[in-house]
């Protein structure tokens, strides 16, 4: 019942026009509480229903036998648009400036040696040996990227709101980062991406994973109407399958690839790995957005 009335409440507070919205290309400044909807592409004119804005801030990415806990907020940022409500298709077009997924480097532990402290040393001495690891030559970074158009992210606010089925669908590739590695080391590729279904419901993989729930959140408007926010929300997936590392050492990625697969326990078949995301989903009249300017 409480997702049936979130629902509703989505549907109520984003059913605003949007053909005030003009068509300015170039950057934006919004103010006040639009500021964070600077990327949205008002550029598009009507083509948008609203300004779409993602912040995770905690939660995990497993891919094989490595876990990278989410450090730094990831941000997901577009224009959406829907026709003729949001429970029907929703299309999904780039942000303003073309970073719809915001390049967000994550400290992968143990780094490069995949060595990380044992959990019995005191708390002082592994955060020491952690830091010293995950730096300089040895430490390496991992950063979520798309691995498509932004017209290829699938968003659903009816599964969202009602914890069924996909709520965000990304094709991605996650870039690993070393001097070591060179500047073209992933795992996925535009290809072969790795695809990230999303739920905020419980997932199905196959084993040995078991299901896991992620939560819509809890859905509250601004004053006018004009920004819905959806906070404490949780988005899984932990069913989907990752390829083998690919372009790691540039010349030598022959050699690099393989080692890099090694540490990393790629190429990992689905029912092995696990994304999680905490934090916040935004929608905005860009009207109004672009007023605030």
């Amino acid at each position: 019942m409480r997702r049936l009335l979130l629902a509703g409440t989505l549907l109520a507070a984003l059913l605003v026009p949007a053909s005030s919205a003009l068509a300015v290309g170039g950057p934006h400044h919004p103010t006040g509480e639009y500021a964070q909807f600077d990327d949205c592409p008002l550029s598009k004119g009507t083509a948008i229903s609203a300004c779409l804005l993602s912040e995770s801030s905690a939660g995990e990415f497993k891919i094989g036998k490595k876990t990278v806990p989410l450090v730094n907020p990831v941000v997901l940022q577009a224009g959406v648009h829907w026709e003729p409500n949001i429970f029907g298709k929703i299309d999904v077009f780039a942000a303003e400036d073309g970073n719809t997924l915001v390049p967000t480097p994550q400290p992968v532990p143990g780094g490069l040696l995949g060595i990380t402290a044992p959990s019995w040393w005191p708390s002082f001495l592994r955060n020491l040996f952690n830091e010293t690891i995950n730096n300089g030559f040895t430490g390496v970074t991992a950063t979520v990227e798309l691995a498509a158009p932004a017209s290829s992210i699938k968003l659903s606010a009816l599964n969202l709101a009602l914890g069924e089925g996909t709520a965000l669908s990304l094709p991605t590739k996650i870039k690993l980062s070393n001097p070591f590695l060179g500047s073209n080391c992933h795992i996925g590729s535009n290809s072969s991406p790795v695809v990230l279904n999303f739920t905020s419901g419980t997932t199905s993989p196959p084993p040995p994973n078991v299901p896991i729930t992620g939560d819509p959140g809890e859905g509250n408007e601004n004053e006018s109407g004009t920004i819905v926010t959806f906070t404490g929300g949780r988005l899984v997936d932990n069913a989907f399958a990752a390829g083998g590392a690919n372009g790691c050492g540039g010349l030598f990625s022959f050699l690099i690839d393989p080692f890099v697969n090694s540490i990393v326990g790629t190429p990992s078949p689905a029912g092995t790995n696990t994304a999680i995301l905490e934090g916040k989903i935004q929608l905005a009249d860009p009207a109004a957005v672009k007023a605030s300017e």
